[in-house]
């Protein structure tokens, strides 16, 4: 009876050593049928953004403690640090244990309660934010699937505990901090819960590998970056991307990345006549001006010289008439 008395003690100390005393956390021994609690809210209001985390907390709870049936107005994720627990929704019963996460959904009518035997000791954070479905629907949670398994060994209890601890310092940079958690957090449930997913057709699979082309392409046109990069990248052969996109798109890879970036050429030839026709081709990917400037004209009748004296005398033309 002493040695348990002695690790429910230490089990309580441990939690509440996991933030300063000094800051304005609140830390409480007995609070909601909880050997231990503590919590610390963003410092940084919300005021309608895409994606707030509102607090964070922790807790050890007592045997057979229970929350619920209820609702709440924000995203609740609960990672489960010790001990067992049942989570109920409207849709599920799930029997958690240590490197569980469970997320409820704002309106989702739900309770969960602590083993009566080993009482489970969480961590936990509420977020929301007119993004927030989007971001939770694209990691793979849904009503009917809110729980994964992310192991014991992982890095959300620390992701969890840094958190709540930035924000205890009160400083504004902790909601920056609570955001790149936040994302961390939702990467790792994706990892899980799409583990083993497909897409359901091969046209779609073709058509997402495109589009995984074309941003690249968009993104890092301005680098000296081939189609090999892309390829390795992306982990296909050159072969199969090349056929793909020429079969979605009517072009080849090397002519879509080529008119890719005589078209933001011309862009900035309209937009910048400060800069020269060397800066101009170096800061599309292609430093060989006299290549850039054959293949400019190759698409547009004329080098480019030519089409910028011709936008830059169109003011004064228009102005004499």
């Amino acid at each position: 009876m002493k040695e348990a008395k002695a690790n429910e003690v230490e089990t309580n100390r441990n939690i509440n050593n996991s933030s300063s005393p000094q800051t304005p956390q609140e830390t409480t021994a007995g609070k909601s049928g909880a050997l231990s609690y503590s919590v610390a809210s963003n410092p940084v209001y919300h005021n309608q953004g895409a994606l707030h985390v509102l607090f964070a907390g922790a807790s050890q709870t007592l045997p057979g403690h229970a929350l619920g049936p209820k609702l709440y107005d924000y995203y609740l994720l609960h990672y489960v640090e010790k001990g067992a627990g049942t989570f109920r929704t409207e849709l599920h019963t799930y029997d958690l244990y240590a490197g569980d996460c469970f997320l409820i959904h704002p309106g989702q009518l739900v309770s969960y309660q602590s083993h009566t035997r080993k009482p489970w000791q969480y961590r936990w954070i509420a977020f929301t934010g007119s993004e927030a479905a989007q971001h939770v629907k694209q990691a793979g949670f849904r009503p009917e699937k809110s729980v994964f398994h992310a192991g014991t060994a992982g890095n959300i209890s620390n992701w969890l505990s840094v958190m709540q601890e930035a924000f205890a310092e009160r400083k504004e940079s902790a909601h920056y901090t609570s955001l790149g958690t936040l994302y961390m957090i939702l990467a790792e449930a994706q990892n899980h819960l799409s583990e083993g997913q497909t897409l359901t057709s091969g046209e779609s699979s073709i058509r997402r590998t495109v589009k995984q082309m074309i941003q690249y392409m968009s993104t890092q046109y301005a680098y000296p970056v081939s189609i090999e990069h892309m390829s390795e990248s992306l982990g296909y052969n050159r072969a199969y991307l090349s056929r793909i996109f020429k079969q979605e798109t009517g072009l080849t890879p090397v002519t879509y990345l080529l008119k890719l970036r005589i078209d933001k050429s011309r862009q900035l030839l309209r937009e910048r006549p400060d800069l020269s026709i060397e800066q101009v081709s170096a800061s599309v990917g292609m430093p060989d001006a006299l290549y850039f400037s054959k293949q400019f004209k190759r698409f547009h009748g004329e080098a480019p010289s030519l089409y910028r004296e011709k936008l830059l005398a169109r003011p004064s033309l228009a102005k004499g008439t």
